[in-house]
């Protein structure tokens, strides 16, 4: 979703039918408010990403959920960013070796080393994000996210705004983990328009998360069809997706982050996760001693959104800022979903 980052390799991951991987972190911290919280005594937090920060958004949505947390627990966090996964083990055991009160790890490739060190120290608290190790400790809790929920309601703004009636979706392979981000955006536009046509594309390929050309490729079958309303979950080749989008003046829907900027005009929504929701109330969690729990994060939870039912949207540059009649139909279902009152099939379910 952002170029080949943890994004694209997390989606390589789940293919394989695992949420594992390797795990690190390098050496240097930063955000650090702390010299030596675990000698201070005070409540600490300690954050490690598998990529460096920069300007990724989904990580930096983490960096403010920690930082949210030591605020609101009056203690400290630091942030150790990692560059690949000699710097991502590094850090992780840099993190355990600090002693603080809960130690967060973003993404997929924590999961193996988080339950050998989970293992080895039983009495330090592990948080991961968007992932789980494959085994359960009383001292690592886990949070993941209900994405279809999420692109339901993009396919509800994609059935709603297409002149065609046909909307489709570029995925990057045909699995059930990966359906998640196109079977609920043809489900939900058909929600809105019952006689919408929909498709799917599969990047595939020998390198199917990094492969904007083939990405595009798959976009444009669709375009020369008359699909005029596209779901962009091929991860780097989203970009691409957004190029076949851009030249035939059609539409496309982001992922993970707030992708409009990269391609405004083009891309109306995205379906965002709240990675900072998710870190703040998992160490809530566990420092209320509900340790060692799998939390899924909904629409109704706030895990989940839409760049355009979030604050900020008229500055968003998405598309669906000039449809407020739209997103006041989308807001109407996400609260019959938080409700209870819809519930979206999720194909990845056993």
């Amino acid at each position: 979703m952002h170029r080949r980052n943890r994004r694209a390799l997390q989606f390589a991951a789940l293919a394989a039918g695992t949420a594992l991987l390797a795990t690190a972190c390098n050496a240097a911290a930063k955000n650090d408010t702390s010299a030596d919280s675990a000698k201070s005594g005070g409540t600490s937090f300690t954050l490690v990403t598998p990529d460096a920060v920069g300007q990724n958004e989904f990580l930096k949505l983490a960096v403010t959920g920690v930082e949210n947390a030591a605020e609101r627990h009056h203690g400290t966090q630091k942030v150790y960013e990692s560059t690949d996964t000699a710097s991502q083990q590094q850090n992780v055991q840099a993190a355990v070796d600090a002693k603080p009160d809960v130690v967060v790890l973003v993404g997929f490739e924590f999961a193996d080393i988080v339950a050998q060190q989970a293992k080895a120290h039983p009495k330090q608290q592990f948080l991961v994000i968007d992932a789980c190790t494959a085994k359960a400790f009383k001292n690592v809790s886990c949070a993941v996210f209900r994405e279809h929920e999420g692109v339901y309601l993009a396919g509800a703004e994609a059935g709603l705004l297409s002149r065609s009636g046909k909307v489709g979706a570029v995925d990057v392979l045909d699995t059930p983990q990966f359906r998640r981000y196109s079977d609920p955006f043809a489900a939900g536009a058909k929600k809105v328009a019952a006689t919408t046509q929909t498709s799917t594309r599969f990047v595939g390929g020998q390198s199917p998360f990094d492969d904007s050309a083939r990405a595009k490729e798959q976009a444009s079958s669709l375009l020369s069809k008359g699909y005029d309303q596209i779901m962009a979950a091929a991860a780097a080749g989203n970009y691409g997706v957004f190029e076949a989008a851009k030249a035939k003046g059609a539409f496309a829907y982001g992922v993970d982050v707030n992708q409009c900027p990269s391609s405004p005009g083009t891309v109306v929504d995205n379906v965002i996760k709240r990675t900072d929701i998710a870190v703040e109330k998992g160490i809530d969690a566990v420092l209320g001693g509900k340790a060692g729990t799998t939390v899924s994060y909904g629409l109704k939870e706030g895990g989940i959104s839409l760049t355009g039912l979030e604050a900020g949207v008229d500055s968003s540059k998405c598309v669906i800022a000039q449809h407020q009649d739209v997103l006041t139909k989308v807001k109407a279902l996400r609260d019959q979903i938080v409700s209870g009152e819809l519930k979206v099939d999720d194909p990845a379910a056993s």
